[in-house]
């Protein structure tokens, strides 16, 4: 039985598995935004003229980075 982490053998995967990953889902889920999360919240919040909602948990701000980001057409992944 291998008792390997895989995550930490194949930082990659462990990425990409983290972003598929549902926020409601995560474990720190509830905890306050971090302020990298706030701070790009705020910009996209600006950007497409919504109220910035300081008081969102992790996984709340997420889902709304995710929605602005829609609204905006920002953090689109290039298609080539």
């Amino acid at each position: 039985m291998n008792d390997e982490n895989p995550k930490k053998s194949d930082p990659q995967a462990a990425a990409e598995s983290n972003l598929q990953k549902d926020p409601q889902d995560w474990v720190t889920g509830d905890e306050p935004m971090t302020g990298a999360q706030a701070s790009y919240l705020k910009t996209l919040s600006e950007q497409a003229h919504e109220p910035f909602e300081g008081n969102l948990t992790k996984a709340q701000a997420s889902q709304r980075i995710e929605a602005l980001q829609q609204a905006t057409g920002r953090g689109r992944r290039d298609s080539r």
